[in-house]
C-alpha cells in the first residue's frame, strides 16, 4: 500500500511538473526531486528514469548532491514565482486568498533564496592534461580553484 502511494504521489509530481515546463511561475525542478524521491523509494526503474531526462535529470542530481542552483537560475525562478504570484493575487479579487497566494509565494522566494546554496560557477572535475593537480593546473591556467560558493 505505501509503495502505490508513493509511486502515485511521484507521478502526480511528474505530471505538475511537466506542466511546470510550460506554465510560468510553477517548479519545475522541485516537482522532479520529489518525484525521485518517491521513485527512490517505489520504483527504483523510475527513479533512474527521472534521473536519466536530458535537462530535467542533472538538476534533480545536483539538487540531491547538495550543489544548488545556480545564481541566475535563482534569479530568474524567484522573479517567476513572485510575478506569477502577484498576477495571481490581482485576479482572484478576494483579499483573503491573494493574502495566502502571497504568503505561500514569499515562503517560496525565501526557500530559494535562503535555504538552497548558491552556484556561482563551476569546479573542474580535475586537472587538464598534463598536470597532475588542481592546483598545478590553477598555477597553469592562472585560475584559483575555489569551492562553490
Amino acid at each position: 500500500m505505501r509503495r502505490l502511494g508513493l509511486l502515485t504521489l511521484g507521478w502526480v509530481a511528474v505530471a505538475l511538473g511537466g506542466v511546470g515546463i510550460v506554465v510560468p511561475g510553477l517548479p519545475t525542478t522541485g516537482f522532479f526531486v520529489l518525484a525521485a524521491a518517491c521513485f527512490a523509494r517505489s520504483s527504483p526503474r523510475f527513479e533512474r528514469w527521472v534521473l536519466g531526462l536530458p535537462k530535467i535529470g542533472p538538476m534533480v542530481r545536483d539538487h540531491r548532491a547538495g550543489l544548488g542552483m545556480p545564481r541566475r537560475a535563482k534569479v530568474v525562478a524567484i522573479a517567476m514565482m513572485l510575478t506569477a504570484c502577484s498576477l495571481s493575487s490581482l485576479a482572484l479579487g478576494s483579499p483573503l486568498l491573494a493574502a495566502v497566494v502571497m504568503g505561500a509565494g514569499l515562503v517560496g522566494t525565501w526557500y530559494v533564496g535562503w535555504r538552497i546554496p548558491t552556484r556561482e560557477r563551476m569546479v573542474p572535475a580535475g586537472p587538464p592534461a598534463g598536470a597532475d593537480s588542481v592546483a598545478e593546473a590553477a598555477a597553469v591556467t592562472g585560475d584559483e580553484a575555489q569551492p562553490i560558493a
